[in-house]
């Protein structure tokens, strides 16, 4: 199992026989990845992965570009997990479990929490999932290092790395908008960002994402989205994350894509770019 493996690849470092058969692919490689090799496969060329089918993805980017918004919807048009490791650091957060008060240090000091504790609780979940039947996944947020990259790559075979990208000034404010509804879950953002655009290209509109009346009284900020803290999360990132982005870059598997603006600009063109159709655009473009 994939889960087992990875904690045995920590324990011992990552595969070299795995590695080097992963760099021989990658070296082989000609060319951005053609992501419609491995989506769309259902009937017209389209809707849920079928047959057994494996879409083993990943996404990456700076705190708060929109990976889980992204990741989230691409995993319910091709019908895999979309696994989140900030999710699994926040429901181990509120669990009061042996982790937690570690982890409250780690997160609301805008540090990276350790290989050790995210390789750990990412096996957790692929378990879980193993014995749900789960086949295949979208991971957001692992890997986050050079040494996570190793790990994972000497165990399984990625397809597809996903590095989504956007203006530093408006990650600032779309991570400092972020609010919760306490009571029924729900995420929004008060953040309304109009930024000129770069070398006469056009102005970048992302609107807020109000929350309806029943839940205006009850938004609570996230400790980690103070603007200090998001600039030192995204400074953490471009020291160790960058060098990621170089790691599958090389290997022929990087999809670069920047953000042109908010959802309903950006997912039809994230389609266009992986070559994925639909079939509900119009309603889930807005959603």
């Amino acid at each position: 199992a994939m889960s087992r493996a990875i904690r045995a690849c920590a324990a011992s470092g990552a595969s070299r026989r795995g590695l080097a058969s992963v760099e021989a692919m990658g070296a082989a490689a000609k060319g951005p990845p053609a992501a419609g090799r491995w989506a769309g496969r259902g009937p017209g060329g389209r809707g849920k992965v079928e047959d057994g089918a494996r879409v083993q993805w990943v996404f990456l980017g700076c705190p708060g570009v929109g990976k889980g918004t992204y990741a989230g919807r691409l995993s319910r048009l091709l019908g895999v997990p979309h696994i989140a490791t900030g999710d699994l650091v926040r429901h181990e957060l509120a669990s009061s479990g042996p982790l937690s008060k570690q982890l409250s240090e780690i997160v609301n000091h805008g540090k990276l929490v350790s290989d050790e504790i995210i390789i750990n609780l990412l096996s957790k979940r692929l378990e879980e999932g193993e014995g749900k039947g789960e086949l295949g996944f979208i991971l957001d947020g692992f890997p986050r290092t050079i040494r996570q990259a190793e790990i994972l790559e000497g165990v399984t075979d990625i397809d597809l790395v996903i590095n989504l990208k956007l203006r530093e000034e408006a990650l600032l404010a779309k991570c400092v908008g972020r609010r919760k509804c306490s009571q029924c879950g729900g995420n929004f953002n008060v953040a309304s960002i109009d930024i000129e655009g770069e070398n006469g290209g056009p102005r970048m509109y992302m609107p807020p994402l109000l929350p309806p009346p029943q839940c205006e009284s009850k938004l609570i900020t996230r400790a980690d989205d103070t603007e200090e803290v998001v600039k030192e999360r995204l400074r953490v990132y471009h020291d160790l994350c960058e060098p990621v982005e170089d790691f599958y870059r090389a290997r022929g598997k990087l999809l670069e894509f920047n953000l042109p603006g908010g959802i309903p600009e950006s997912w039809p063109k994230l389609l266009q770019a992986l070559n994925i159709e639909d079939p509900d655009n119009n309603r889930s473009a807005t959603a």
